[in-house]
């Protein structure tokens, strides 16, 4: 770089950055999430930001998104060494997309250090190579939870997910939200009955998926460029508009694999479901936070069963807010037995993005402080860092004003962060152990003594 040339210091496209009032909204929600997911039991893991190609391209992940070429031990000015190396197959790294097949490559990695039903969570972040745009990043953090079992893994997880997406979002107070729930091989079974072939499933289900971003025509063009043909697309659009309550779509779903041929894996799925559903009312979710959609197929590859999406009620236009579903082959892909799992995952710096923009979450305060002491004069600097610490040890947030300057732009500064309260000790106040409280919010100031400083500003508080 020439002398004088000025530095782009802006951020890369797509990779956030927050302000403290964002930050600590993000925390705050963190802290929320992390709450309920320990609530059910499932523990902390965390997975390495790199992995290996292969590993991150299991499961048919061959690099729509994936971020290539990271090298964690050569410098970019050793590039030509890093081309030397032809680090390729098993020496070829990525950014990791998700948590999901990493932590899959981490349950082979540590299979004999674990206890089955294996249940974590993962609050990291992910890397996606796709164009940045609003509300879409390169970098995000992604709240996940799955459980992975060997052989077996009881129905009931795929219920608990729902319970646990409920509190979350009930506790973050977001508003009303749908969790749409859906089988897929209640589609696969459906897709098999109509004779279309196996070899076109997997795209037919991909292209279903797609339904509220393209609409209902697009999906009929785009199923018969697969070679489905119009009676066949028709068909496929009528069942995936069944609706009605939860009960009348269980009931429609059976009343029609009665009268399919080769309706196996169709009945099998309308059983999952079944259970799955008498699960999540077991567990206590409201009538109104769940329901069957068909049309909910999940696009990657690995979803085998039970399948969510989550929107938010008058805000349909963000997308899902949270998905997941059940998988029973990607573990084993790394380790050739079979180890079902299902989990959930928030896409949580996305989620902040969207609820900001909409108006539905407002950042917190800049800083955690609820208390300044403010400095009148310097010579009582000793005073005022005892009073700070003994509001400190009483677990209120303080900060001491180290600078001296007019008392009016102490009270500016304190309002700017989103302080409340400002303690004010001056000589008089110093030597008959007293102090002024000042609540910015009201502007009401009252006398009270030292010793009784903590317990006033707690009972103003809460």
């Amino acid at each position: 770089m020439a002398k004088g040339d000025k530095i782009n210091f802006s951020t890369p496209s797509g990779f956030p950055e927050f302000l403290p009032s964002e930050k600590r909204l993000e925390l705050h929600l963190l802290d929320i999430i992390r709450k309920v997911f320990e609530s059910y039991g499932f523990t902390p893991i965390e997975t390495p930001a790199v992995e290996r190609l292969e590993v991150l391209q299991a499961k048919g992940n061959q690099g729509d998104n994936i971020i290539y070429g990271i090298d964690p031990i050569l410098p970019p000015n050793r590039q030509a060494e890093r081309d030397r190396s032809g680090e390729t197959g098993s020496e070829a790294r990525a950014l990791k997309f998700d948590q999901t097949v990493p932590l899959a490559a981490y349950i082979a990695r540590h299979l004999n250090e674990l206890t089955f039903p294996f249940t974590r969570y993962q609050t990291d972040v992910v890397f996606r190579g796709e164009r940045a745009k609003d509300g879409r990043f390169r970098q995000f953090r992604q709240c996940d939870i799955d459980v992975v079992a060997r052989r077996e893994l009881s129905l009931l997880y795929d219920a608990q997910m729902p319970a646990i997406i409920t509190e979350i979002f009930e506790a973050i107070n977001i508003g009303d939200f749908l969790i749409r729930i859906n089988n897929r091989k209640v589609l696969t079974g459906f897709f098999k009955s109509l004779g279309i072939a196996e070899n076109q499933i997997k795209s037919c289900i991909g292209i279903v998926d797609t339904l509220e971003k393209i609409g209902e025509t697009k999906v009929k063009q785009d199923l018969e460029k697969e070679g489905i043909s119009a009676e066949q697309s028709q068909k496929v659009i009528e069942f995936i508009k069944i609706d009605g309550s939860v009960d009348d779509v269980l009931d429609k779903l059976k009343h029609l694999a009665q009268n399919l041929p080769e309706t196996e894996q169709l009945s099998l799925g309308i059983t999952e479901l079944e259970t799955v559903i008498a699960g999540v009312r077991n567990l206590g979710v409201a009538e109104n936070r769940f329901c069957i959609d068909l049309s909910i197929a999940r696009g990657l590859d690995y979803y085998t069963g039970t399948v969510y999406e989550t929107t938010l009620l008058g805000h349909e236009a963000l997308g899902s807010i949270c998905s997941g579903g059940r998988y029973e082959e990607l573990v084993g892909v790394f380790l050739g037995e079979k180890m079902p799992g299902v989990g959930i995952s928030i896409g949580l710096t996305r989620l902040i993005s969207r609820l900001l923009k909409a108006g539905i979450l407002s950042t917190l305060a800049a800083t955690p402080a609820q208390v300044m002491v403010v400095n009148m004069q310097e010579d009582l600097m000793p005073t005022y860092l005892k009073v700070s610490q003994h509001l400190r040890q009483a677990g209120i947030n303080v900060i001491t004003n180290f600078d001296k300057r007019p008392l009016g732009k102490q009270f500016q500064l304190a309002d700017k962060q989103g302080i409340q309260f400002c303690v004010i000790i001056g000589s008089e106040e110093a030597a008959a152990q007293k102090s002024s409280l000042k609540d910015l919010k009201t502007g009401e100031q009252v006398e009270v003594l030292l010793e009784n400083l903590a317990e006033e500003v707690k009972r103003r508080l809460t």
